[in-house]
Order: C-alpha cells, then sequence, then structure tokens
C-alpha cells in the first residue's frame, strides 16, 4: 500500500502512532537497563557486548544459554525474570499498536473514499477538471475561489498528491479522465463542464471526445499547446480551445500597449472580495422584465452587458427588457454572482 504525503501526516497524528513512540522508547530503556545490569552482575568477566546480547536473547525469548553467568548470582536470576516480563510486554504492546496502526490506516482509506464517492454522486451543477498540474491547478484554485464545485481526476498519483497536500479534502479520483468508468463516477451526468487541461493534446482530444459522448450538453474547455490541433479539437467536440502559449503571448502584448487595463484586471483578481467579470444565464420560461426590476442595483454586483439573439448591449438601460436566454455580463464578487442567481430563480 502505497502512502501519500497527506496520508503520511494522518499516520504521524494517530494516536497509534503514537503508542508506538512510546513502546519504542520503554524498549530502548528495558534495553539499556538490562545492559548495564548484565554487566554490572557479570563483572569482571562479563563484556558490555555480553551483556548487551543477553538482554537481547532474554527480551526476544530466544532461550540460549546464560552469556553472562548467573549461578552464583540468584539475584541475577529476579533481575532476568523482571527484564523479561517487561521486555516481552513492550514487544507485544508494539506489534499489536504497528497492527492497529496499518488497519486504522487503511479503513480510514477506504472509509475516506467512500464518504468522498459519496459527495461526488449528490453533486449537481460542478465541474470536472481532467489533469491538475500547473494549469489544471490554477483552474481549480479560480473554481474554488469563486465558490463552484469541482472534481479533479488525475492519474499520476504524485502529481494528485502534492495537490492534495495543499487541498485534503478536495473531491477527486485517481483514475485516467479518458476512461468512461472515470467520467461516471465524477458525475459527468450532472457536471456543468469539463476541464480537459492536461499536459498532452491527443489526451485532452479524447477526454472532449468521451466527455461529449456520454453527455453532450456538458461544456468542454479543451488547452492545446499546439494551435494547429484547434480544428481537430472542434471536431472532438470541444466547446472553447485554450492555449496557454497563444494566451501568455497576448497578456504579454497587452501588459506593453495597454498597462493601465491590465494591472485594472490583475487588481481584480487578487483583490480580497474576489471580484470577477461573471455572466448568468436567464433560465428558459421567464417573461419579459425590465433589467432594474430583474436585478436591482447592488454593491455586490454591477451589470455590465447583456447578449441577446447574437447582439451585445452595453451598459443597458433600466428599462430594458430581459428575457429568457439572455445572458448577462456582471462585476461582481462571488456572494453578488449567486444572488443575481437566486433572483433570477425566484
Amino acid at each position: 500500500m502505497k502512502i501519500g504525503p497527506g496520508g503520511l501526516r494522518k499516520i504521524v497524528r494517530s494516536r497509534h502512532f503514537r503508542g508506538l513512540l512510546y513502546g519504542g522508547s520503554l524498549l530502548m530503556l528495558v534495553t539499556a537497563t538490562g545492559t548495564i545490569g548484565y554487566h554490572s552482575i557479570g563483572e569482571p568477566n562479563a563484556t558490555w557486548i555480553d551483556s548487551f546480547y543477553m538482554t537481547f536473547i532474554t527480551i526476544a525469548t530466544i532461550g540460549y544459554g546464560e552469556v553472562v553467568d548467573l549461578s552464583t548470582h540468584p539475584m541475577g536470576r529476579l533481575f532476568t525474570v523482571g527484564i523479561s516480563v517487561v521486555g516481552i510486554a513492550t514487544l507485544s504492546y508494539l506489534f499489536s499498536t504497528l497492527v492497529a496502526l496499518l488497519i486504522d490506516a487503511d479503513l480510514n482509506a477506504d472509509l475516506r473514499k467512500r464518504r468522498m464517492e459519496k459527495q461526488i454522486a449528490q453533486m449537481k451543477g460542478h465541474y470536472i477538471v481532467c489533469g491538475i498540474g500547473r494549469v489544471g491547478s490554477n483552474v481549480a484554485h479560480e473554481l474554488e475561489k469563486t465558490k463552484r464545485n469541482y472534481v479533479v481526476i488525475e492519474k499520476d498519483r504524485s502529481v494528485l498528491d502534492g495537490w492534495l497536500e495543499h487541498h485534503p479534502g478536495a473531491p477527486h479520483l485517481h483514475d485516467d479522465a479518458a476512461d468512461d468508468d472515470a467520467l461516471h463516477r465524477a458525475g459527468l451526468a450532472n457536471a456543468a463542464g469539463v476541464f480537459a487541461v492536461t499536459g498532452d493534446d491527443g489526451h485532452n482530444l479524447m477526454v472532449a471526445l468521451s466527455v461529449k459522448l456520454l453527455n453532450h450538453k456538458a461544456r468542454v474547455v479543451v488547452r492545446l499547446h499546439d494551435i494547429r490541433n484547434t480544428n481537430k479539437a472542434k471536431r472532438a467536440g470541444a466547446d472553447e480551445i485554450v492555449s496557454p502559449d497563444f494566451t501568455g503571448g497576448m497578456r504579454i502584448a497587452s501588459a506593453m500597449v495597454r498597462p493601465h487595463v491590465v494591472n485594472f484586471m490583475d487588481k481584480m483578481l487578487h483583490s480580497d472580495d474576489s471580484l470577477r467579470v461573471e455572466q448568468v444565464v436567464v433560465p428558459a420560461g421567464f417573461a419579459a422584465t425590465p433589467l432594474a426590476e430583474l436585478v436591482p442595483k447592488s454593491r455586490d454586483y454591477l451589470v455590465m452587458a447583456t447578449h441577446e439573439h447574437g447582439k451585445w448591449v452595453f451598459n443597458p438601460p433600466d428599462e430594458h427588457l430581459i428575457s429568457a436566454g439572455t445572458a448577462l455580463v456582471l462585476m461582481a464578487s462571488p456572494d453578488g454572482r449567486m444572488q443575481v442567481e437566486r433572483l433570477l430563480k425566484s
């Protein structure tokens, strides 16, 4: 059984591990006491090696003859009885504690796995992050910061353990994201979207294809290193394609030619309020309603634009009619976004 850093920390904090430390300390004390005692009893013939060996075979119940002659030392044999009783009891305690530690660690891992699978099965409208490397970990961090539920799928155990070191309670699966069973167990049937962000373009294409075959309604965002694979990704079912190399180049150019805009976006992303430019889509069956009546003004959000019938309306007036299918573009905190979502559901 392989134990990751998180599991190792739990073992160290376990009461059984503390029992091992106490038992080991007591065993060392008994060994030291026996060695010193036998050396004193067997003077001048008993060496330190003889004394230690005598203590070892007594505690281990090996049953060899007396290395240190106790025939003329009745009290020495009583000393041996005491050393054997305490030593054997200590060894028995250490063995039972070690077994309990291993069983407890195994049971806890199994219970945590079952609890996590139950938690994932109850999720709805969540996101699945396929690959938790450098890009995937930033995706997960953004979802977490904006209070969106997500599940991580990662097939590299060492990468997953490194991420769980800082996110021990996050829902995750140690599996291949291109595997249909893994996607089912991650709750794909009820998921809002999937991020295919592993470091392999081919694997990301397989993930996108698998997702669309299982749940065509789920939105898929694919990470590509080679922008020439764009058409392949679209044919595989990708709704959006992001190339970190291309996006990074655009970001560098923007930092040069429009530094104030870039600085504003950076400040917004790192603010304590977790402000973001968000979108909320008006649900089906919603009657046309003036913007001011539907979404009252609030300090928690600001309506910047709407997207309806393929057209953008920037800074819409209060009397602008909002109907089903309209996407509201907001500058909002996570709480502000959820407040608007509640208003549209009421």
